[in-house]
């Protein structure tokens, strides 16, 4: 949800071609398959296309590819410091949540799997106020 969210924010801003997102699990359980359906139909009632999204695994050169490693909860945020080889790879780290000032102190974005629609509803609320903020704060310095 987040990648396609925030893809949708430099779509929109004219920033396409300046700004590259993508999604990584830290397991390899599901590399290679589509999102679950019902995030696939929260992002489509909220007007975005997840349907070219599809799963991969962070490998340690997103660390060399990126600027920001975004994580959604803290125990991946835990998993990647592990996996960071250098300060500067630590440094990149950030959770999600905290970049949108309207969220209540909550660190970890839930996880709607066991959850019925209105709970990948509610996800996707919260990633869209957190991604909102944090394109907000990026925004001039991808500007030219």
């Amino acid at each position: 949800m987040a990648e396609v969210v925030f893809r949708w924010f430099a779509d929109q801003a004219g920033m396409a071609d300046r700004v590259i997102s993508s999604s990584a699990g830290t397991g390899d359980w599901h590399v290679g398959e589509r999102a679950d359906l019902r995030t696939l139909e929260a992002l489509t009632r909220h007007g975005y296309d997840g349907s070219r999204h599809r799963a991969r695994q962070f490998s340690l050169d997103d660390f060399d590819r990126n600027d920001l490693v975004v994580a959604l909860d803290r125990s991946h945020e835990r998993t990647l410091s592990e996996w960071a080889r250098t300060p500067t790879d630590a440094d990149k780290l950030s959770l999600l949540l905290p970049f949108d000032s309207r969220g209540d102190g909550v660190l970890d974005v839930p996880d709607p799997y066991y959850g019925g629609p209105e709970m990948f509803d509610e996800v996707l609320g919260m990633i869209e106020s957190a991604c909102r903020a944090l394109f907000r704060q990026l925004e001039p310095a991808i500007r030219p």
